[in-house]
């Protein structure tokens, strides 16, 4: 039962108390009815009028076991078990060219609000270095969710203890020595473990960087001695680290990690870098405002959930949630941020 603010008042008529009841308890249906017409879920009429009519098309442009992919499966799986959409978000993996051939898919279906992607910085990053024709302005911002951080694998048998251990060998043998990653070159993990090489003195040019089609294909290479080391995120990396298959030389965030206890920062091994994975959702171009309204009040619902919450205790995400508005102003942020760091490291000509 909602509980009214007792009103400092003389005395008045039985009529006009109840009038002041009402109108303190903000018993205007039409403000805050759902999308059934109850006031169970708080949003606006306004934003009730639209919700999805058939499945999403909840699509990880990348293989099965990637960080796309486990955003993608996680977040549908909370959707469904907390009751936050009329539909299905169905799961679909369209792997290839660090994300390029999912988003020349999607930029074709402009206007549909029935279909969904994940996004991370490769959005930013493959198309600068002309990997792709379409970038982050050809899509529409969701929600931002979470954050992430990059780690650097070796086999559990690798002669590699710490991270100056990799790098000092790179530094002798050069592209002798390979480094994979779930991402294009000049993508996500390429900048991640290049930037952490050239802040070690390591030309990013002689970094024999080797992509895959998500983070789970580089771990699978890793383990198949077909690279010496990976750089994925943390989050994908977690069951293997756990497992003992793969061991963590350095964590990119600025302190230890509650998920990693025991593996040391780059900065804790005397290298001066960090680096972010962020995560969200995109969807077509020219969705309706409706639409975007919806998807993003739902994701902010959704980040609030015991069940999310869980999920990315265990997986060592944290939670950055933005709406569709503040995620753009952080695209185009990021673009510039991007563009000036692939320059310097040479990734792009200048």
């Amino acid at each position: 039962m909602k509980i009214c603010k007792r009103f400092k008042s003389i005395v008045v008529t039985m009529a006009l108390s109840t009038t002041l009841v009402l109108t303190a308890c903000g018993s205007n249906e039409s403000a805050v009815k759902g999308p059934t017409g109850d006031t169970s879920n708080g949003k606006t009429e306004e934003v009730a009028s639209w919700e999805p009519t058939k499945p999403v098309e909840y699509i990880a442009p990348a293989n099965p076991g990637g960080g796309w992919d486990t955003l993608i499966r996680q977040s549908s799986r909370t959707i469904a078990e907390e009751n936050l959409a009329p539909q299905n978000f169905a799961a679909v993996n369209i792997p290839g060219s660090g994300g390029a051939v999912a988003w020349a898919e999607i930029v074709g279906d402009a206007g549909n609000p029935h279909k969904l992607f994940a996004a991370s910085p490769p959005i930013i990053l493959v198309p600068l270095t002309g990997a792709s024709q379409y970038n982050h302005t050809d899509f529409t911002p969701i929600a931002r969710l979470n954050t992430d951080y990059s780690v650097v694998l070796v086999k559990n048998d690798s002669p590699y203890e710490t991270i100056n251990d990799l790098f000092t060998d790179i530094k002798e043998r050069g592209t002798e020595i390979s480094v994979g990653g779930g991402s294009a070159a000049g993508s996500m993990d390429h900048v991640a473990i290049a930037g952490a090489a050239v802040e070690a003195g390591i030309d990013a040019k002689t970094l024999n960087y080797i992509p895959f089609s998500g983070g789970g294909e580089a771990m699978t290479n890793l383990l198949g001695g077909h690279v010496d080391a990976v750089t994925t995120g943390v989050g994908e990396a977690q069951g293997q680290i756990e497992s003992g298959e793969l061991r963590a030389l350095a964590v990119s965030s600025s302190e230890p990690l509650a998920v990693l206890p025991d593996v040391q920062t780059y900065i804790e091994q005397d290298i001066d870098y960090t680096f972010d994975i962020w995560r969200g959702i995109m969807g077509p171009k020219d969705m309706p405002e409706e639409a975007v309204r919806f998807y993003e009040d739902m994701y902010k619902e959704m980040v609030e959930t015991e069940t999310w919450n869980e999920i990315s205790e265990q997986l060592g995400w944290i939670n950055a949630y933005q709406n569709s508005e503040e995620f753009g102003v952080f695209l185009d942020e990021q673009f510039e941020q991007f563009e000036t760091i692939l320059e310097d490291i040479g990734l792009v000509s200048q």
